[in-house]
């Protein structure tokens, strides 16, 4: 039988993560989050086990990955395969909104590195 779920999550009530982010709507094999105005940083970098996607709604960012480094202002999207070493240097408040798959939030997969 065919999954029928509707859901419907509004950014007002949405459950924030503890580097910033909020999260949307979440289904079995993807999710969506949104990073809303984020100051200007440099976050460290990284390998994640899920797949990301995201669109730029705002704001300006260098995103590096495997060595290679991309401007993203807005209108751009980007991916980021799973386990590819990544860092983002936020240039202006930045926002944005990401997709990944699986979804970033179960298992732990979306916590902060220390």
């Amino acid at each position: 039988m065919n999954d029928s779920t509707i859901k419907k999550v509004s950014e007002k009530s949405a459950p924030k993560g503890t580097m910033g982010q909020t999260y949307l709507v979440s289904g079995q094999r993807v999710a969506m989050r949104l990073w809303e105005n984020e100051p200007p940083q440099a976050k460290a970098s990284d390998r994640r086990d899920y797949e990301t996607v995201g669109y730029v709604i705002a704001g300006r960012a260098e995103l590096t990955l495997e060595g290679q480094t991309i401007k993203l202002e807005a209108g751009d999207s980007w991916l980021v395969p799973a386990q590819a070493e990544h860092s983002y240097r936020i240039l202006e408040p930045f926002t944005a909104v990401e997709a990944t798959a699986p979804p970033a939030q179960v298992h732990g997969r979306d916590q902060a590195r220390s």
